[in-house]
């Protein structure tokens, strides 16, 4: 029997016609035998190849957006549309079949017993059997990252810049409010925390990119530690709400 919570994959996708298709039906396949009442829906951020043809093509139930917003804005539109239509659950998962949608049950089981408000799939814990775990320079960035976090918080996430997250109609409400535009995933925590949302990192397997390009490259890194740092403090200036 399917459980009785509405479950929706936010998957964001720009640019991701050569592999979105595969994706797609790697997460039909799982939908059909898993035991959530689980739905999906792309968000094309402004894709400037043939996505949007190739979605509507394969009746992949999508929203198109006629300009590009960038990842935040995208997945605040998958957050818009599962408060609409009444999610009680809802999952921030890749277009770019980066995430293991076998993980899934580790991000929504704790959701689903009312243990947390939001979970964050993690390469980075024991429990996790991920073998990508991103490059090097890259691994030092995040960790650089998680460690401001918890300067700043007092709470731990190891895999800050984690794109596979979940979170209950809490936490959906409140991403609908508000949801960073461009360095999404390490200033939102700082938004959680001060709304007293109960937050969790649990393991999860992800892959590498074999298609498309991924939003941050080379040139942009020391921008985006920068400019995600500034984020964080300013941030982390927010007053937590009292109980």
């Amino acid at each position: 029997m399917k459980s009785e919570k509405k479950i929706l994959l936010i998957i964001p996708a720009y640019n991701e016609s050569e592999g979105i298709v595969d994706n797609i039906n790697t997460i039909k396949k799982y939908i059909k035998n898993c035991p959530y009442n689980l739905e999906y829906v792309v968000i094309n951020d402004g894709s400037t190849d043939n996505e949007e043809e190739i979605l509507t093509d394969n009746n992949i139930n999508h929203i198109e957006l006629i300009q590009n917003l960038g990842i935040g804005g995208a997945v605040q539109t998958g957050y818009m549309f599962a408060k609409e239509n009444g999610y009680d659950i809802a999952v921030q998962f890749d277009g770019d079949a980066q995430h293991d949608i076998h993980s899934l049950p580790n991000l929504i089981e704790p959701v689903l017993r009312d243990e947390v408000d939001f979970t964050v799939g993690s390469r980075f814990l024991d429990e996790s059997n991920s073998e990508f775990k991103s490059s090097k320079l890259r691994q030092l960035g995040i960790k650089i990252l998680s460690n401001l976090i918890y300067i700043t918080s007092k709470i731990k996430i190891k895999d800050v810049t984690s794109g596979y997250r979940a979170g209950n109609k809490k936490v959906i409400e409140q991403f609908v409010k508000r949801y960073p535009r461009q360095y999404p995933e390490p200033e939102s925590y700082m938004h959680l925390f001060a709304k007293n949302i109960r937050v969790k990192e649990v393991g999860a397997r992800m892959f590498e990119r074999t298609t498309g390009e991924s939003s941050i490259n080379m040139i942009k890194g020391i921008n985006y530690m920068i400019s995600v740092s500034l984020s964080i403090i300013a941030s982390s200036l927010i007053g937590r709400e009292t109980e």
